[in-house]
């Protein structure tokens, strides 16, 4: 006589693994569950469940599963840093901020850690003393929170140096709010305390209803957008500008960036499109979708100045989430996004709107991967904008 061996944790960690790899998320969940049904097992299976369900749109249970995971094993810096960004997904800006501080605690980010001799500010009155503010991650996260750092010299009644890429500095040299700016990589003069930007909302204990703020606080350069604008202003109207794919080394580039021929949908007459695309696939550009009135000025932008003046210039841009988009809505111009059904936690969950960019529009997957009644719902908008 036979018996059905029950499966041990190290198998069943190792066939999740192999479906949650091949984004079979449902079928991860289904194997998963009945070994946890007792609500206890290995933390690496709980883990994995919440790996399963989250890409589901089940981000309360997410949650909820990170905060016991978090319970039982402080020391678990990955899960802390997964539990931030549901936490700030969900809108719970106090825990998740409190929780993002451990984005350089990680394997793959330690390295890229900027490692300062100086007390990090709390957001504590500092006068009479020297505040360093430093960039960090992507360009988009740094349009995001340039906003913060007038915020931020005021609260802390210090003397404000920012320090910033080389590829932004010339919008950030026309923005408020420091006393002094230096490129990343040079030497800044000398400070007493430093902050990363994106520790600024920890800081200062940033909420929602602090949301937007200062609106625009980034601006174009004048002569480029006179450049841009001769350019552009002989070609019929609406411009809309198109980004439909982020940077493809973005560890969730799969699940967020489109290809140029999905967008056909949009093409209609007397809509002029503009792409704005760069990297890999700005080469789709050459092979427009058939019926749309298609210009790539991919070649022609030399740096965010350019996309600046472009964005300032067009009617709109239509974009995947990337760095465009928050270029967009710190100049206070019109950019629809295309979401997918589980977005980036900056985005929140199901609203058409964004607390962080008031001229930005959100369109969102209504099932997973599935970017048809996105381009429906754009394509109908846009007519309308026509008129």
């Amino acid at each position: 006589m036979t018996t059905n061996a029950v499966p041990q944790p190290a198998a069943v960690e190792q066939q999740a693994r192999a479906l949650l790899d091949a984004r079979r998320f449902e079928e991860a969940e289904a194997m998963l569950r009945p070994h946890l049904a007792s609500g206890t097992g290995p933390l690496v299976l709980w883990k994995q469940l919440a790996a399963a369900i989250r890409p589901q749109g089940k981000i309360r249970e997410t949650c909820a599963i990170q905060e016991m995971l978090v319970a039982h094993a402080p020391g678990d810096f990955a899960t802390r840093f997964d539990w931030s960004e549901t936490l700030l997904l969900l809108g719970e800006f106090e825990r998740g901020w409190r929780e993002y501080r451990y984005r350089y605690s990680l394997a793959h980010t330690a390295q890229i850690e900027r490692k300062v001799q100086r007390p990090r500010w709390s957001g504590q009155p500092i006068p009479g003393k020297t505040l360093l503010i430093h960039d960090e991650q992507g360009y988009g996260d740094t349009f995001q929170f340039m906003r913060l750092v007038s915020r931020a010299k005021a609260k802390s009644g210090a003397r404000v140096v920012l320090e910033i890429n080389a590829e932004t500095l010339p919008l950030a040299q026309r923005m408020d709010g420091y006393d002094d700016i230096v490129a990343r990589g040079s030497l800044p003069p000398a400070f007493d305390f430093h902050c990363e930007m994106m520790s600024l909302p920890m800081a200062m204990g940033l909420t929602l209803d602090d949301l937007p703020g200062t609106m625009p606080y980034l601006s174009a350069d004048s002569q480029r957008v006179a450049k841009w604008r001769q350019r552009l202003d002989v070609l019929p109207r609406p411009l809309v500008a198109l980004v439909w794919a982020g940077r493809p080394t973005h560890f969730n580039d799969a699940n967020r960036s489109l290809t140029l021929a999905q967008l056909a949908p949009l093409a209609q007459p007397g809509v002029t499109f503009l792409s704005i695309q760069k990297g890999p696939a700005a080469a789709q550009a050459g092979e427009p979708p058939a019926g749309m009135s298609f210009l790539s000025l991919s070649d022609e932008i030399a740096d965010f100045e350019d996309t600046a003046a472009i964005l300032s210039t067009a009617d709109l841009l239509i974009s995947v989430d990337s760095s465009p988009v928050h270029l967009a809505g710190a100049l206070g111009r019109p950019a629809w996004v295309m979401l997918p059904t589980v977005p980036d936690w900056r985005w929140l969950l199901e609203r058409t709107d964004t607390p962080w960019y008031p001229t930005v529009r959100l369109f969102r997957q209504k099932s997973r991967g599935q970017w048809g009644d996105v381009m429906e719902a754009m394509a109908g908008t846009l007519a309308h904008l026509k008129t």
